[in-house]
């Protein structure tokens, strides 16, 4: 057994998925002797032609809670499995793909960073077009530093090329792919951020994820997500979901929608300030109870998006009604701009 929590479990969740779960291990990271796969692991339906989800986690090794949420929805999709026909007859309309732990070097270091000290959401190669704040966008100075983001024109790092290869392999080349990356560590509300991270520009598919988030909120009135392009908060260089996403823009006829969940763990801090004086608790929460009350939360929205990947046909907009979408998008996101 790994001395990495998050693995070990992932790994059971491996013995408990055979037969369903089709597992590969899409490189080793190596970190003071010790060696830790990156998992990916597909489900449901592998005809190019359907649609397909993936779920990502653990970019960040300080924030686990990402990685938890992932394992606990799995785990649960996995006993449901067992006698579900409805879940059985949903997954020959979809196709499921995870990585639930992208970066175990840095979880197993309890660092933000991976084991070259890289920031992986800082990685790609993508340049900010306006100006970055200072460190916080990527910095090239040195990985003693935070939000490093590798020696210029140096390869991706092994973690980053994994995952472009998986969303490449599994999700780029359908008529309709969303991606949800899970992390922790900003305000004191769940958000749901899209791209651009690296520009102020608008993307090409915003009628999509506002008729996603409205289609969410009807769905679940009692929601308190915040959906909002990553640059209205700050701008980085380097975002792997950018990066993706502009790859994807090759061929424009296919939609993919790369969403972070970013969960607020400026909560769980006030209402447990000893959490300040810990790495750990600024970024996850550290009692019992609210460990499972913020993976069942969150499962109902990761369900979500799940079922609406599979169903993208009923909502998924065009033609008059996906203009007046757009530009309502962008009138609320980016008109103050």
């Amino acid at each position: 057994m790994s001395t990495l929590p998050e693995l070990n479990e992932l790994e059971r969740i491996l013995e408990l998925g055979q037969g369903r779960l089709d597992a590969r291990v899409e490189c080793e990271v190596s970190v003071k002797g010790r060696s830790f796969p990156v998992y990916s692991m597909t489900l449901g339906n592998p005809d190019p032609k359907v649609p397909a989800i993936g779920f990502f986690g653990g970019v960040h090794g300080l924030e686990r809670i990402g990685t938890q949420v992932l394992l606990y929805f799995l785990r649960s999709m996995l006993t449901r499995l067992e006698w579900d026909d409805a879940l059985h007859h949903m997954l020959q309309d979809v196709r499921l793909v995870f990585m639930p732990l992208i970066n175990p070097a840095g979880m197993w270091l309890s660092t933000r960073s991976n084991a070259n000290g890289v920031d992986l959401m800082r990685n790609a190669p993508v340049e900010a077009i306006e100006r970055v704040p200072f460190l916080l966008g990527g910095q090239r100075i040195s990985p003693l530093l935070p939000w490093y983001r590798g020696r210029a024109g140096a390869e991706m790092e092994s973690e980053n090329r994994a995952l472009c290869r998986v969303v490449q392999q599994e999700l780029l080349g359908r008529s309709f792919s969303l991606a949800v990356d899970c992390h922790s560590g900003f305000g004191l509300r769940d958000r749901i951020w899209f791209p651009y991270a690296h520009s102020v520009n608008p993307i090409a598919n915003l009628a999509d994820i506002l008729a996603l988030e409205e289609l969410f909120h009807r769905s679940y009135p009692a929601a308190r997500y915040l959906f909002e392009p990553q640059s209205v908060n700050y701008l980085t260089h380097g975002d792997v979901w950018d990066y993706l996403y502009m790859y994807a823009q090759q061929d424009p006829s296919k939609v993919f929608l790369p969403l972070t969940l970013e969960m607020g763990s400026w909560m769980w801090v006030k209402k447990n300030p000893q959490q300040l004086f810990s790495l750990q608790g600024l970024f996850n929460p550290s009692v019992e109870h609210r460990v499972h009350r913020v993976m069942r939360r969150h499962t109902v929205w990761l369900d979500f998006l799940m079922h609406a990947t599979s169903s993208y046909r009923n909502w998924q907009v065009a033609g008059p009604l996906r203009s007046r979408l757009q530009e309502r998008a962008i009138a609320r996101w980016y008109a103050r701009r």
